[in-house]
């Protein structure tokens, strides 16, 4: 054919062998050992469990086995259940499509018995006693007499012991075994109705009951959670949407609170999480993350969840209905509880009835109050008049009241003028030869903060403050075990963090252009950064994301008064900073009405 070199070199095209099939799907399905705990706990659910144990070692990596109380498998069926593509859970295109198990693509086992030594035991409730298989590099023993109870337990020794360079991806035995337990909430809150105990290197870690919904909730996330939420119910034909969503003051400073799942799986799904934003987007700062348990029932025909063999993603037949079917039902909930918790409402209500009563009696001309202020109010001109003798001079001379107006600036202007105050505790007003500037504060100094690190990030000059009294906070396994594993990109950031206890981590040092106020707060986001995307993705793909959420944390605030130097220092601080006219979101940072625009408005002259 044209265009189409033939190689003689080339290799001859060839079958794989199934091994080699078997661990190159252990790599998208088998990531870690939580990979395979989600897998078995859902192959333990499907079997009908009420009580399942989980036994770690190392994190998982020397040793995973979990233990249920399930229907079992018939001694015959062993040897197939380790099989690549042995399911007994869909037989045809109309099963996949209409899906209602946690598992059934029958790639799991068989991946972890191509990548680990693997153990599988079981009892069928009919049967005299349970039999067990060995498996290990593609090969199955022949299935023997073993003792246990009715029910499967599954070992997992040794992951990735055949495959040495993939077991050095795996991260410390902290880092693993966090992953780990976060698997096992996720699968024990979608099913409060089973028992589930999680034991690691001998120490209990978790044990919990069969309980109701609003137990296991609080079991998992505390009772803060619990007292700070509000009821979440709606059906609408077939969609049933019912849960707990935290209130506003409740809010996060991460994602590490947040759950949803759908016919009893959970999942990461950008048309869901669009519509939970999208609930809160009024009541809720955008650097502020909401907390949530939803659970979303539906048709299972309505959804796709073979999308990834990870079974995380979804995809739904009618995106954009199930879209504003979560958003609405969220909306309503958290509208019905903030009103019920605003008795200022009714001030309100009394405000506006008072002010049409003045209306009404002819006050037209009223001229409405706007807050206007600054840290030093008979400081505006202190500034100018220090670089303007001469002219400051001849303001102080006795003269017309014009001359005073004329020459209100210094020779040399700046660009951006210089300030004259602050308007509402959020704009910053100005004032240059043109007429007047207007600056949103806080978007201006997030750009100025964000270019800063930028720029020194790249040179690997991040300026880090010590500081005097570290900042201790608690923290998760997942944060501790991020902190133990990731210190060369924590320092590359400018952070010096460090375990306290194994709930409890301390920033000792941070960069120096962030608030030291703000020292919890950013660890927290650099951390579950690192934890969600890794050092490499986090510090290369999403290094801007990353800097520009640590710039919002440590720009000026609204309702922060500042002084007129500080506001000064700020407008300076734009003229010198590459593209400080947009904001690290797109939005505009000031704008100029001349004086011009100012007489239009006045009609002066008309």
């Amino acid at each position: 054919m044209a265009g189409i070199r033939y190689n003689p070199r080339m290799p001859s095209i060839q079958l794989l062998p199934d091994l080699l099939i078997n661990q190159i799907a252990a790599g998208e399905v088998i990531e870690r050992p939580a990979s395979a705990l989600k897998e078995l706990l859902e192959n333990s659910l499907d079997a009908g469990a009420t009580d399942i144990a989980v036994t770690l070692e190392n994190g998982g990596i020397k040793l995973l086995r979990v233990r249920d109380n399930g229907g079992g498998i018939a001694a015959e069926q062993l040897p197939l259940a380790l099989m690549r593509h042995a399911t007994s859970k869909i037989a045809s295109l109309d099963d996949l499509q209409r899906v209602s198990s946690m598992g059934f693509r029958g790639e799991a086992l068989a991946s972890m018995a191509a990548v680990a030594q693997v153990t599988l035991t079981s009892r069928t409730a009919e049967a005299t006693h349970a039999w067990k298989i060995d498996a290990m590099d593609g090969t199955q023993s022949d299935a023997v007499p073993a003792a246990h109870a009715h029910g499967t337990s599954i070992e997992m020794r040794e992951l990735y012991f055949n495959t040495p360079a993939r077991r050095k991806f795996l991260k410390s035995e902290n880092t693993e075994y966090a992953w780990c337990e976060e698997t096992f909430k996720r699968i024990a809150l979608s099913r409060p109705d089973v028992a589930f105990s999680l034991q690691h290197n001998g120490r209990t870690a978790w044990q919990l009951p069969k309980q109701d919904l609003a137990q296991r909730i609080t079991a998992i996330l505390g009772a803060e959670f619990g007292q700070h939420t509000v009821l979440v119910e709606r059906q609408i034909a077939n969609l049933h949407l019912y849960g707990i969503a935290a209130l506003p003051a409740y809010s996060r400073s991460t994602r590490d609170e947040q759950y949803f799942f759908i016919n009893g799986r959970f999942v990461r799904d950008k048309v869901l999480m669009h519509a939970v934003r999208q609930a809160y987007q009024d009541i809720l700062h955008h650097q502020r993350h909401p907390a949530f348990v939803l659970f979303l029932e539906m048709p299972p025909e309505l959804v796709d969840v073979n999308v990834h063999p990870a079974k995380s993603e979804v995809r739904f037949r009618e995106s954009q209905g199930i879209h504003q079917f979560v958003f609405h039902a969220l909306q309503d909930a958290l509208s019905a509880t903030m009103a019920e918790s605003a008795p200022a409402t009714q001030t309100v209500g009394a405000a506006s009835a008072a002010n049409n009563d003045r209306q009404q009696a002819g006050s037209y001309n009223i001229q409405q109050r706007i807050p206007f202020g600054a840290a030093q109010q008979q400081a505006t001109y202190r500034l100018w008049e220090s670089q303007t003798s001469e002219k400051g001079e001849g303001l102080r001379e006795k003269g017309n009241s014009s001359s005073a107006f004329d020459s209100p600036l210094p020779a040399v202007e700046h660009p951006l003028g210089f300030a004259l105050g602050q308007l509402s505790g959020i704009y910053i007003l100005a004032q240059n030869q043109q007429g007047l500037i207007v600056v949103d504060m806080h978007a201006a100094h997030e750009r100025i903060v964000y270019e800063r690190l930028k720029t020194a990030f790249d040179q690997r000059q991040m300026p880090t403050q010590p500081l005097l009294i570290p900042v201790s906070f608690a923290a998760d396994t997942l944060d501790v075990a991020t902190v133990e594993d990731e210190q060369n990109a924590l320092l590359r950031l400018g952070f010096d963090i460090a375990p306290l206890s194994p709930t409890t981590l301390a920033v000792r040092a941070m960069p120096a252009m962030l608030k030291q106020s703000k020292a919890e707060a950013a660890a927290k986001e650099v951390l579950h950064e690192l934890r969600d995307f890794g050092a490499s993705r986090a510090l290369t793909e999403r290094r801007n994301e990353l800097l520009a959420t640590l710039a919002c944390h440590s720009a000026v605030r609204a309702n922060q008064q500042l002084s007129i130097q500080e506001m000064n220092s700020i407008l300076r601080e734009m003229e010198q900073t590459e593209r400080a006219d947009q904001c690290n979101h797109g939005r505009p940072t000031w704008f100029q009405i001349t004086v011009d625009e100012l007489d239009a408005m006045f009609m002066r002259g008309k």
